[in-house]
């Protein structure tokens, strides 16, 4: 089975490095839907000194290059809604304001499965949090409400085991590692609550042309832009926690339809 799939992050490349492997893996199939809501433009984010950008065109680049990033994986989002909300600042924002900007879309598209971010963030960033947590709410909303489709609910993860292997790499490539309890550094989530394991390794060449379309967050992503290549073993899988249905001990999901 196939459906509609429902992406909501906080800022352009949120999504690059979540989810556009298993997009890709759907792209060709008809009955396949792909919706993706940017709360912010990201015109906070960091500018590097060889980068043409200024605070004031930021955001319209990485708006830009949120489209060149999903051309790239070869399936742009059917319907991409951008909330116009300030970067950096999500968390400022009612959450009953951002629950009720979320649950619009979900209203209009009805889902059968969204994805968003956990109550760590991944990173620990407050804007990837408030959105996770509006997403959750404005989810738990529309079910109770009789709103079709929301069979399922996802929270991208990193497993601990993973992101000790990628600490390890780091070392090795003589790069800093990541310090877990700071904030916008990656941390992980206990192996044992991973409830779904996406193998992304026959279309991670295309995630990998998605990613390296965001230029001007680049060295955010990996450090520098040279260093973008240590991302590959990161992407080749995606990793959920899964929030609703409530999961079942013991299975794994392989494939973010599955069962729905």
């Amino acid at each position: 089975m196939t459906g509609t799939f429902a992406v909501v992050v906080a800022h352009p490349d949120d999504d690059a490095l979540t989810w556009a492997g298993t997009v890709a893996k759907h792209a060709r199939e008809d009955g396949f839907r792909f919706v993706l809501v940017q709360a912010t433009d990201g015109e906070a984010g960091h500018i590097r000194d060889d980068f043409p950008a200024t605070r004031e065109s930021l955001g319209v680049i990485r708006r830009h290059e949120c489209v060149a990033a999903w051309r790239a994986v070869g399936r742009p989002p059917d319907r991409l809604e951008w909330l116009g909300l300030p970067d950096g600042r999500l968390a400022e924002i009612p959450h009953a304001d951002l629950v009720d900007r979320v649950a619009a879309v979900l209203a209009s598209e009805t889902p059968e499965v969204v994805a968003t971010f956990g109550p760590d963030g991944v990173t620990g960033h407050p804007d990837h949090i408030a959105v996770g947590a509006a997403v959750d709410a404005a989810f738990a909303r529309l079910r109770a409400d009789g709103c079709p489709g929301l069979r399922r609910l996802l929270h991208h993860v990193l497993p601990q085991s993973e992101f000790d292997r990628w600490q390890q790499r780091r070392r090795a490539l003589d790069l800093p590692p990541f310090d877990p309890t700071s904030l916008y550094h990656w941390r992980g989530v206990p192996d044992d609550e991973i409830g779904l394991t996406v193998d992304c390794r026959t279309v991670v060449d295309r995630v990998m042309a998605g990613i390296e379309q965001h230029h001007s967050q680049l060295h955010v992503l990996a450090g520098s832009p040279a260093d973008i290549g240590q991302l590959r073993p990161i992407v080749a899988h995606e990793w959920a926690t899964v929030v609703w249905p409530p999961p079942v001990p013991g299975v794994m999901l392989c494939d973010i339809f599955d069962g729905c």
